[in-house]
């Protein structure tokens, strides 16, 4: 018997085979984009039909697009773990040249620049000059002195604020001189990103700045908001290193110079010890992945106090007692809480005020949440340092929380979007993914689509993901519009109406959300999000903007005024009980309605369509309101079953 030919089918994945295993192999060896695409460029020239082609095209495409989420995850990665060794350092800190250094060098590496450098300021001398350069060949450079007030570093000084160039010899926001100029030129220095090193203070009213890192490139570059908040992290950590090496320094020479002094120096020593055993303690708590509660209960435990962190929005994040019990936070509290986070903003330093300690803890110049120390008149100054302190290790884990929740979002979003573009592909896979991902697609979930008013659209898919931050919910962009899927036993409107004022709040614009639901497995979530998708037209249509509303909310004025007629859908949510009953037991309500309707609600007409006594048509109306609800007779409802009665018989040709 002859070989059998293979199929062209059977061609076609052994052509395909060849080049998804050269692309997998490019991802395992990290390979550059170009590669990528000489596989399709190589399949082309060997005569691939055009179907392959395409499938080999769809795969690189999504071979670049894992790339680049590795890339992005290894990036945020090294960033976490250079702001952990820096705080281990901070912990160990015995040489404040080798901290210094070694953040000017982490600086550099992770920004991608070819110098990093740090400035002091000279009190005697009354000019600032370089501390530490990294990747820097100009002498010339190295050695310069800066005067107050001029060059970009002047302008970042003055302002207490990150200052970003993409080509320092054209911008003309600071004041250029003779000297820095050349010592830039010689360095080849052109694009240079500034941020200020202070000591309590972001908006340097009550602080100091004490110097600035800075990195920079020799061709133009300009600077994204996450380098600049990063590089702001490593000057926090620079500027506690320089505050901790003063105060040992002051200890150290108040030791020797005021022999009479014992006992204060001992007291001082010991506080400074405290407060070094303490940021150990919370450094060591990072190190192990400790979460905010962790924190919170050895800060509790360090300063004798009640503790509350909440993140940016006010909301309550941890609240435990010195001793590791809970601490209720009344709203009065909340209220409070907010009001003196601005007010630490504002003052860049913890602030009392309300009988509580506050202090906001920050990223750069980007709020992540507060602190606030209860039960506690008066801090002392290594317990105040030692509450700024526990804000920074705080806004670790934030950023730490923040960045994994916006990396299981972007893969959440991803299941959505192929949930909802083809259901019926393979069902069973989409539930496979959702509960890897901590989704049980087969849960009753409510399906919300909502919309913001002009450019506020662009934020509304960030908004949602806040909005859902800490829930086992998630949410997706999805054809212009942001979409939900939320695990809620409130009714549908009442989910819509809550989700249109936060998220409104949240962008600053109204928001319209259409709600269904609620619908398990992947068809009838499909199906739902176009009834939400429907309802969302409806309520722009009426011109309720801004507002939220259910499917069943809107009734027949959905199906008249949504983008898509779904007849078929209006009907069974209207009859679908009477027409149930009716096939399982073979009788005639829906016929009676008909009926009744048609003789103007009188029994005694409709009973001579139907051909039946008046008691039959009374019991039969009797069991339609079993069915449908007391109110089935309303104005309201009459009509909606009065088309919906229509509806059904256009459908069965009568």
């Amino acid at each position: 018997m002859s070989e059998q030919t293979p199929t062209s089918e059977q061609n076609g994945h052994v052509a395909l085979s060849g080049p998804v295993h050269r692309l997998l192999e490019l991802l395992a060896d990290d390979a550059p984009a170009e590669e990528f695409g000489a596989v399709a460029a190589a399949a082309r020239t060997g005569g691939a039909s055009p179907q392959e082609l395409s499938e080999i095209e769809k795969a690189t495409a999504t071979a670049l697009r894992i790339r680049r989420a590795l890339r992005q995850h290894r990036r945020r990665e090294m960033e976490l773990s250079a702001l952990f060794d820096t705080a281990g350092d901070l912990a160990a800190l015995r040489d404040l040249d080798a901290v210094l250094r070694s953040i000017v060098r982490r600086a550099r590496l992770l920004l991608g620049t070819d110098t990093a450098y740090l400035t002091l300021p000279d009190e005697e001398a009354g000019d600032t000059y370089m501390r530490v350069t990294d990747g820097s060949v100009s002498p010339l450079f190295q050695n310069l002195r800066l005067e107050l007030g001029e060059g970009l570093g002047g302008l970042v000084a003055q302002t207490a604020r990150p200052y970003a160039t993409p080509d320092y010899r054209t911008d003309q926001r600071f004041h250029h001189t003779g000297n820095i100029d050349a010592g830039v030129v010689d360095e080849g220095l052109v694009g240079i990103l500034g941020v200020p090193l202070l000591l309590g203070s972001r908006e340097n009213r009550g602080g100091k700045v004490i110097g600035a890192l800075f990195a920079a490139d020799r061709s133009p570059r300009p600077f994204s908001p996450d380098e600049v908040a990063l590089l702001c992290s490593l000057a926090a950590h620079a500027a506690i290193a320089i505050d901790t090496a003063g105060a040992i320094a002051d200890s150290r020479a108040a030791l020797a110079d005021l022999a009479d002094a014992n006992a204060v120096i001992r007291e001082h020593s010991a506080a400074m010890q405290r407060a070094e055993e303490a940021h150990d303690r919370l450094t060591d708590l990072v190190l192990r992945g400790g979460d905010l509660t962790e924190v919170a209960t050895a800060v509790a435990k360090l300063l004798d106090g009640a503790l509350t962190i909440h993140d940016s929005e006010g909301r309550n994040l941890a609240a435990v007692r010195p001793d590791g019990s809970a601490f209720t936070e009344t709203a009065t509290d909340a209220a409070r809480a907010a009001s003196a986070t601005q007010a630490s903003l504002s003052a860049g330093r913890p602030v009392y005020r309300d009988a509580t300690w506050t202090c906001a803890v920050l990223a750069g110049p980007r709020l992540l949440g507060s602190l606030t120390l209860h039960d506690r008149p008066h801090l002392d100054d290594p317990d105040r340092r030692l509450f700024e302190r526990a804000g920074v290790i705080t806004a670790l884990l934030l950023l730490l929380r923040h960045s994994v929740a916006e990396t299981e979002n972007r893969v959440r979003g991803e299941l959505i979007a192929d949930l909802l573009a083809a259901p019926d592909r393979d069902p069973g896979a989409l539930v496979g993914r959702g509960r890897r991902l901590g989704i049980d697609l087969e849960q009753p979930h409510l399906l919300l689509v909502a919309e913001a008013v002009g450019c506020a659209q662009e934020k509304l898919p960030g908004a949602a993901v806040q909005y859902l931050f800490g829930s086992d919910s998630i949410s997706a962009e999805h054809s212009g519009a942001a979409v939900l899927l939320v695990r809620d036993d409130r009714p549908p409107g009442e989910a819509a109406r809550a989700a249109a004022a936060q998220l409104a709040h949240l962008v600053g614009a109204p928001v319209t959300v259409g709600a269904t639901g609620p619908a398990a497995g992947p068809r009838a979530i499909a199906a739902a999000h176009a009834e939400a998708a429907r309802c969302l037209r409806a309520l722009q249509a009426l011109g309720r903007v801004g507002d939220g509303a259910g499917v069943l909310e809107l009734g027949f004025v959905g199906v008249l005024l949504g983008d898509s007629r779904d007849v078929s859908g209006f009907v069974n949510a209207t009859l679908g009980s009477l027409l149930e009953y009716d096939a399982r037991r073979g009788t005639a309500l829906v016929r009676t309605l008909e009926a009744y309707f048609a003789s103007g609600g009188s029994l005694t007409r409709a009973k001579d369509v139907l051909h039946v006594h008046v008691n039959t048509v009374v019991q039969r109306l009797d069991r339609i309101q079993a069915l449908l609800g007391a109110d089935w007779n309303s104005a309201e409802r009459a009509l909606e079953l009065r088309l919906a009665l229509r509806l059904h018989l256009l459908a069965l040709g009568q």
